[in-house]
This record gives structure tokens, sequence and C-alpha cells, in this order.
């Protein structure tokens, strides 16, 4: 599970590129591009007798379906090739790849047959569909005969290979443009979502942030990155790159055998109103089994339990008395922490904490209470000391004062404000959580999976960085490995055939521990 970082580009970033490459005399992209996406859907198909339905789009992505279809045409596959735009208003590298396809063929089909049931003997014909419809350039929900072409491809029951991204998929945000207001995401209105399901992507000179968050997370399938032989002189640099453990490997060291538990940092939970003592608990085990040498947790729940009879070892004390000098190395500020304030002092307790000199943090009610208070949001930006925030979208869109839309519809944006406005390094949790360590560098990471929809997830994240800043990890890489750690070891649960369905947080928390010392003994 040990995996690189890789960079991520913004499609005028692609684009770009390929300015530069022309400029330099690389003219022959979609060639390169062609020939990539006939190898994939070489790969899938296997059997030179196989039928392939080509999807070839009015742009550049048909340009690559048509280079595509030539090679498996020529490889004796059985091709047919849907094309329903007019040939003369092609960019011209994809004039030219239609041309070719048609001294190859001479034939184009402009309406597919269909998927109803009475028709499933001739929509069986196909073993696989290639999706070059639309690439990078689609910003809005597609239309006309091409809404039906998604549509239509998708319920003919075969595996699709996307081109660059599936089509119907925003390149930046990985939202579908069809839910209209971006707000939409979470609003139960799936159905009428207009985006190719595609089995497999193969993506073309570098990864696409739309590839890995949101609804592009749920329908690429597969990613396959054809880097198509680019100078890295041509690429520039990249906008964000993926979460790996080459960014925190140099903290990654076995345990010396002459340690003891001080040198293990003691860690702080606040939180775990009424009704919620949960949330802090889970907090308070994650940090534990992620290797904190104490843990200490300050329930505000009134009466609150004397101990963790799940968790023997955990110290549970009054909230207050975790501010006592020397005592703690880390704090964490939030899980079940409750808004009212009525009966337990959560905007004191939390004002004091970051009036501390301790690493913080702050997650859940603790984000919510910042958001309604500016005299506390000045607080957070004016620290010294290490901090943290770890927002879900919801959140987020409170301590930004704007819509949950607006954060949605740019995720690197909406975080790397976060990072700005609060000077520290901010988490966008979600399919494809977002990093900012500040205004300019962002990560997504790409590991974790559907089981993580689940209670408790973010309580046992907020733990886990505590031990890491307990244990004087720069916030940076913290937040980075806490990340990634955290969905690693869901991963590592659904490998082993501990959900996606039934995961919980507390399956995360065990084998975020087993994942880290695995870490620590390959680095």
């Amino acid at each position: 599970m040990m995996m690189r970082s890789r960079p991520i580009l913004l499609s005028k970033e692609i684009r770009a590129v390929e300015s530069r490459c022309a400029k330099s005399g690389v003219g022959d992209l979609m060639q390169r591009a062609g020939l990539a996406a006939a190898n994939s859907a070489r790969s899938m198909l296997g059997d030179t007798a196989k039928s392939v339905l080509v999807l070839a789009g009015p742009g550049n992505n048909g340009g690559d379906a048509f280079e595509a279809a030539c090679h498996l045409k020529k490889w004796f596959f059985r091709v047919t090739v849907f094309f329903a735009g007019n040939p003369a208003k092609l960019p011209p590298d994809a004039k030219a790849a239609y041309a070719k396809w048609m001294a190859h063929s001479g034939a184009t089909i402009s309406v597919l047959p269909s998927a109803n049931a009475a028709t499933a003997t001739s929509s069986a014909k196909f073993d696989l569909i290639v999706d070059g419809l639309f690439g990078i350039g689609l910003k809005r929900a597609p239309e006309g005969i091409y809404a039906g072409v998604i549509e239509t491809a998708n319920r003919l029951g075969v595996p699709i290979l996307a081109l660059d991204v599936p089509s119907g998929i925003d390149a930046d945000t990985g939202l579908i443009p069809a839910f209209g207001k971006v707000g939409d995401v979470h609003s139960g209105t799936r159905a009428s979502a207009i985006a190719i399901r595609a089995t497999r992507t193969v993506t073309f000179i570098a990864l696409k942030p739309g590839l890995l968050m949101l609804d592009g997370a749920g329908q690429c399938g597969e990613i396959e990155l054809a880097s198509l032989d680019i100078d890295a002189a041509l690429l520039g640099k990249a906008s964000g790159h993926t979460v790996g453990t080459d960014l925190f490997a140099q903290r990654l060291q076995p345990r010396r055998r002459d340690v003891h538990k001080g040198d293990m940092g003691s860690v702080g939970i606040i939180g775990g109103a009424a009704g919620m003592t949960g949330a802090a608990l889970l907090a308070a085990r994650a940090a534990l089994k992620l290797g904190a040498g104490r843990v200490y947790c300050g329930l505000l729940s009134d009466p609150a339990p004397a101990f963790d009879p799940s968790q023997l070892e955990l110290m549970l004390r009054p909230a207050g008395d975790l501010f006592e000098p020397g005592l703690i190395d880390a704090m964490v500020v939030g899980p079940g922490m409750g808004q009212s304030g009525k009966s337990t002092g959560q905007r004191a307790l939390l004002a004091r904490a970051l009036a501390s000199a301790i690493p913080l943090v702050l997650d859940a009610d603790a984000l919510n209470l910042i958001a309604q208070d500016p005299k506390l949001a000045a607080a957070v930006a004016t620290r010294d000391q290490p901090t943290l925030i770890t927002p879900h979208p919801g959140e987020a869109a409170r301590l930004l004062g704007i819509s949950i839309a607006e954060v949605q519809a740019d995720r690197m944006a909406a975080t790397a404000e976060l990072a700005l406005r609060f000077h520290c390094p901010a988490l966008l949790k979600g399919a494809g959580s977002v990093v900012a360590l500040d205004a300019k560098r962002w990560f997504i990471n790409t590991t974790g999976n559907a089981g993580m929809a689940s209670a408790g997830m973010g309580d046992v994240l907020a733990g886990m960085l505590g031990t890491l800043l307990a244990q004087q990890w720069p916030a940076e890489q913290a937040l980075l490995a806490g990340v990634h750690l955290h969905a690693c070891a869901a991963d590592d649960c659904v490998s082993r055939g501990v959900g996606p369905a039934g995961l919980t947080a507390t399956e995360v928390a065990e084998s975020a521990r087993a994942v880290f010392n695995g870490w620590c003994q390959a680095a």
C-alpha cells in the first residue's frame, strides 16, 4: 500500500501542454492517444473475434476515437463507429483522423441499436464500447442526440472504455453538469444525471481532478494513465498532486527499542457532549491505536462515564483538566462537542484551546462554533502553533460563508481559501478528499472506498491526526499522512472482506494501526 504522489493537471494546464508540444514540433499527440486507447481496448477485449462500438464525438475526443478505431480494425477486431457530427466542422487533427477511418472502413453509423429488452440480441453483438464523445472541454450537460447516446450506451450492459474522461463529467470538478445546480449533488436527483459509467478510463498526459472527486470518482472505473511519452520539460509545473507515501516517507521509521511512553506523545480529546460521547471516544481510541503514549479524553457529557470499558487504557477527565501545563502534546477539539454552549461552555473551552501553546486538530462542532464567532475565527488565524482544520463540505461552507454548492463547484479553490483564511493546512473531506497546505499547494487523496460513508469516520481521522501532531510531525506532513492512512486502512479492510457495506470507524482505526506499522517497517 505504498504509493507515490503523481501530478494532477487542470484542463487549462492540459491545453497549455498541448500548445507547448505543438510549438516544439510534437504534432502527433492525437495519434499517440489513439494508439494508447486502442491498446487499452485490446487488453479489455482479448480475443480478436470480439466486436467494438466506438462512439466518436464532434471534437478532438472524437479524433482520438477515430484513431483508436483504425488500430482496432487493423488488428482484426470487428469495429463499428458511431458519428453524428459534421465532418467539415471537426478540428483539423480530428478531421484527419476521420479521413483515416473512412479510408480504412468507409462507413459510420448515426443511430445506435436500441438497448430495450426487446432488442437485447442485437445489442449483445458488442463486447466493448469506446467512449470518445466528449473530453476535457465539456462544461455543460450533453444535449440532444448525445444525451440519448450516453443513456443507450449505459444500458447496453457491456464494458465501457472512456477516453480521457467519461463523457458528461466535468474534468476539473468531477461533477455531472446535468444536475443543473451543483448543490443538487447531494439532493437525491441523480436520476437526472447524464454521464458515461465507464469500466475503465484511459486518461492522457496527466491525471485530471474530475477523475478523482465526487461523481467522477464513481463514474470513471479503473483509471489508466497514458503519458503519451511527452518530455518532462513540456509538461510544466503541475497545479496539484495526488497524496502518496513519498510525501512523508522520512517520518516513517520503526520504533527504537529503548523508547518509553513519554516519547510517543500525549493526546487530549475534548468533545462528547450528551448523546455524543461516542464521537470523542472514537477519536481517543484511534489516537491510542496509532501509537500515542497516553490519551486523555475530556468528555462534556454530564454525567460523564468514569472510564471506557472497551479501551481501559484511556484516561477520562473533566475537559478543563486537560489544560494542566505539560499534560498533553496535542489536542483534538470538536468530536461530538455540540454547539449549544448552555451547560458545558463549549465556546469557552474552544477559546481556551485556541489560546494555548498546544498543537490543535479542529474538527466537527469546533468548526461550526468557529463559523458562528468572528473572534474564534480570528483566534485560529493568529495562532502560532501547528493547527489543522478538517471540515466536510457543509462545515466548509459555513466557515467560508458560502453555499455547499459553491464549495463543491471548485473544491480545490475552496480548500485553498480555507488554508489562506485560517493560516493553516486544511482538509475538505469527501470522495476525493482535498488537502491544501496553503493557497497554492493542493493535493487529492485517491485511496478510500464507499464503506467510509459511515458514522464516526471523521472522529477516527481526527484522533489519528492528534497522535501525529503529538509525535511532533510537521502539520503539513501530519495532514497528508493522516488522510492517506485513514483511507488506506479502509481499503485494507475491504480487501480482507470487511466491507464496504457495514464497515465501521472502529474497524478502520484497527486497520490503520496495521497499515502504519507496515509502512514504518518498509520505509
